[in-house]
């Protein structure tokens, strides 16, 4: 059984039945395990006895298992697994809301507010969450919330009302009913079984990853491309700055690659923040950075037999396509790096990040400024820019559309009326709109047939361009994972190049 056969039969008791009983850890996140005669809900490959058929049911996330009046279990820590690929893959309105509840936005601004990033009525979001979903956005908020807490129980020394609010909680009530609710154990019980951390003004965290990991290219692309004064990395990490709904933070993150398959590797993170209220937008946008939802056995599986992929796919398994903190960031610095080298568009985002970034203070050191943000940026006078005019000109628009609203890179609105917003706007070609929405909108089925790079990529392997992209409609749904492949055949060590527009 598949994965794709699970979800394609919504759930369907006897697949799910078989998953659990092979323990299968490709599952885990994937779908939930209820047990009636216990009252505890499980992953997949819970080490726990096997429950009997007639005793369990399978919902789709935590948050209907919870919803249902299931316990998470202490063992397995259902609640911790990366989450579901589909959500990705099919862009669908329940998973691009569940991108912005991870990132706190029920907690900022409601399910109102959700749902207008969405594109529908709250209570029409409401029932397609509940359908797809098995919960509605509240509950779903609510499921990640006291995630959130336990892991900062477990891992830091914060005081019960600072991981309360850092969690999103509204109260120390709130937060005291949920946990006892949803782990069956009060905060001061979580806390007991595993030790706390000294606080030290920070946050380390583990971002749940699915193996394997190809770490070491994810972090030579990161390298690569990185901002002067918003970005930093060395031997094993990353590090950068934070602009942040409430207030700036940074983050450093251990990456190391993790070979075994079908396990959960983990990423280490340590977040610096000035508000405690950005910590779940602060975690979402780092797993998003190292796109910690892959589903990589499933990739791998699809390009097995192929001439061009399924060899490199076997060469670099786990090969990741790097995310993004920010998305209107991303998109900006994919149009100033139109037609120049990698190294070249560092250099002048460099210079506007000190001209027009915002400086703060950080512990680590090559870390000195946000970057610009678009209002900034929309602005300026497009002729006086380090760039050639019609990139100049191109740059101000975007950044003036991002800033009015008009283009929204949230992962809320749709992808292909974003792609449609973006080519409407000029100097903005079909290159860069693809671009943006491989690394800004986690697209995972982008594939640019005019870069200079695959084509070079290509020849360097031994196959005819022609021949070769005329097959890469069978690359489809993962076509952002064989372009990271033929990108990352052209460095020979580490860092991989972004080619150039054409």
């Amino acid at each position: 059984m598949t994965q794709t056969e699970t979800r394609d039969r919504r759930l369907d008791p006897e697949s799910c039945y078989r998953a659990v009983k092979s323990r299968d850890r490709r599952f885990d996140g994937v779908f939930y395990t209820a047990v009636r005669t216990t009252g505890i809900y499980c992953r997949p490959s819970c080490p726990a006895r096997l429950p009997a058929f007639h005793n369990v049911t399978f919902h789709p996330s935590a948050a209907a298992a919870q919803s249902a009046g299931y316990r998470a279990c202490k063992r397995c820590l259902p609640d911790a697994t990366p989450g579901s690929p589909d959500w990705d893959v099919q862009a669908s309105a329940a998973g691009r809301a569940m991108r912005l509840i991870a990132d706190g936005v029920v907690d900022r601004e409601g399910v109102d507010g959700l749902a207008q990033k969405v594109g529908y009525t709250s209570r029409h979001l409401t029932r397609i969450l509940t359908a797809e979903l098995g919960a509605g956005p509240l509950a779903l908020a609510r499921a990640r919330r006291s995630q959130t807490a336990r892991v900062l129980i477990e891992t830091t020394d914060l005081t019960y009302a600072d991981v309360a609010f850092a969690a999103g909680f509204s109260s120390i009530r709130q937060f005291n009913e949920t946990v006892r609710e949803v782990y069956a154990s009060t905060p001061s019980e979580l806390r007991g079984r595993r030790g706390g951390r000294p606080a030290t003004g920070t946050i380390t965290m583990r971002l749940a990853v699915r193996t394997p990991f190809s770490g070491q290219a994810l972090l030579a692309f990161l390298a690569h491309h990185l901002v002067p004064g918003v970005e930093a990395a060395g031997p094993g990490w990353y590090a950068r700055t934070l602009d942040l709904p409430h207030a700036p933070g940074t983050v450093r993150l251990e990456i190391v690659d993790a070979v075994e398959e079908g396990q959960t590797a983990f990423v280490t993170a340590t977040f610096a923040l000035e508000d405690l209220r950005d910590t779940s937008a602060a975690v979402e946008r780092a797993r998003r950075l190292v796109d910690a939802d892959c589903d990589p056995l499933a990739v791998a599986d699809h390009f097995h037999g192929d001439p061009v992929i399924g060899p490199l796919a076997r060469r670099q398994p786990g090969l990741r396509v790097p995310g993004q903190v920010d998305g209107d960031e991303t998109a900006l610095c994919a149009v100033i790096g139109q037609q120049v080298s990698v190294a070249g568009a560092c250099t002048v985002t460099g210079r506007l990040v000190v001209a027009h970034g915002r400086s703060v203070a950080t512990e680590i050191p090559g870390l000195t400024h946000l970057f610009p943000r678009a209002e900034t940026l929309a602005a300026l006078d497009p002729e006086q820019l380090p760039m050639p005019r019609a990139r100049g000109r191109a740059l101000v628009g975007l950044a003036a559309a991002l800033a009015a609203g008009d283009i929204a890179l949230d992962r809320g609105p749709d992808r292909d009326g974003v792609r449609r917003a973006l080519v409407a706007l000029p100097g903005i070609g079909p290159w860069t709109a693809d671009y943006v929405a491989l690394r800004a909108l986690a697209h995972p089925d982008v594939f640019l047939p005019t870069d200079i790079g695959v084509r070079n990529a290509l020849v360097g392997l031994g196959h005819d361009p022609i021949e070769a992209l005329a097959r890469s409609g069978a690359w489809r749904p993962w076509r952002s994972y064989a372009l990271m492949h033929l990108w990352n055949t052209l460095m020979p060590t580490s860092p991989m190049a972004t080619p150039k527009e054409n």
